[in-house]
């Protein structure tokens, strides 16, 4: 295993970025940047030893301080979309950011932890090696209670596993849903080319699915996958059934079949041409699937890459059946992913 870290850039503000870049024996190579905690590239070998970048990103770091896309980056203090910028907590109603369409909430706010330099610090153990990062949000911030003290850790092992993980703790209640944001292409990011993930093939351990309204808000129904374009119980190209999705694609939360808390399965995506595959393993109860809809052919094309964003329900504080993503003082936020890389 092998860690570097050098210089990347200065931001249009005047914030140093630091990059770190983590390569296994078997040939993967991660790219990493402290601005937003972000994975900006991930090369991986085919099943020929060929490698090449599986992972949606900008080509500088202007590109990077913009990114409203998310690619790559750590989203919170809440991940996903919060109905209205509101939510009630012990009797009392919050406003956070209303950041799209004018009246809902997503991926943190107009200023989510992307925006951020992290403090970052590379480290090694055994066969792997990461870099940890730590951030404090203060009470207030983007409208959320409470001073949210974050560290996440990303870390790749000798053979070929990436995984997130996410611990936080507050001083007041609060709502807490960090994840990572990757898109992913199995046969190679193609920037401003044709290709698109659509035959690339899936399978996901996931027996329901929460249905969206026009606004892709949850309305709270829980609905099982089996029988329709959300099933992917068997192995199925991602376009197989897309064209039957209201919006233009998959942009949908599924629910994981395991225990709460438990390390489970979500599932493999794999691309034929190319041999690789990546399985995918989490803490979380659900798992946003998104197929890249809103890309508009300016850097990827629509559909050029996929999501699998590991997290609590969206709405979740909004809708009492939901799992509750509520941290309390004295808890500590928990969570992790695995992803397992291979070439087949």
């Amino acid at each position: 295993m092998q860690a570097t870290q050098s210089r990347y850039g200065t931001t249009s503000d005047g914030r140093a970025v630091t990059e770190f870049v983590l390569e296994s024996a078997r040939g993967m190579r991660v790219h990493i940047i402290d601005l937003g905690a972000t994975v900006t590239a991930v090369m991986m070998p085919d099943r020929a030893g060929k490698s090449a970048n599986i992972c949606l990103g900008h080509d500088n770091l202007a590109g990077w301080e913009k990114n409203d896309t998310f690619f790559g980056c750590i989203v919170g203090r809440v991940a996903n979309r919060i109905r209205d910028g509101r939510f009630e907590l012990d009797g009392k109603v919050y406003g956070v950011a209303r950041n799209v369409l004018g009246k809902h909430h997503l991926h943190g706010g107009i200023k989510g932890f992307d925006k951020y330099v992290l403090k970052a610090k590379l480290f090694r153990k055994g066969d792997s090696a990461g870099v940890r990062f730590t951030h404090t949000s203060p009470d207030g911030d983007e409208g959320y209670p409470g001073t949210l003290k974050l560290t996440a850790e990303y870390v790749l092992t000798d053979s070929n596993e990436l995984s997130f993980e996410y611990w936080a703790t507050s001083d007041k209640p609060t709502p807490v849903n960090i994840t990572n944001h990757a898109y992913f292409n199995l046969a190679g990011a193609k920037a401003r080319e044709s290709g698109t993930v659509l035959a690339q093939e899936a399978r996901f351990n996931c027996p329901f699915y929460l249905p969206v309204d026009g606004d892709l808000m949850p309305t709270g129904e829980i609905a099982r996958t089996a029988g329709g374009a959300f099933d992917f119980s068997e192995l199925k190209a991602i376009g197989k059934d897309i064209g039957s999705i209201p919006g233009g694609g998959y942009d949908h939360c599924l629910v994981v079949g395991k225990r709460a808390g438990d390390m489970g399965l979500v599932g493999t995506v794999r691309d034929p041409a190319s041999g690789r595959a990546m399985e995918v393993h989490t803490t979380m109860p659900g798992v946003q699937f998104y197929t890249g809809n809103f890309l508009d052919g300016s850097l990827f094309p629509k559909h050029g890459g996929f999501c699998l964003e590991t997290q609590w329900f969206p709405d979740s504080p909004n809708i009492g059946h939901f799992p509750p993503a509520i941290l309390r003082p004295g808890q500590t936020y928990r969570h992790r992913t695995v992803h397992k890389f291979s070439a087949q």
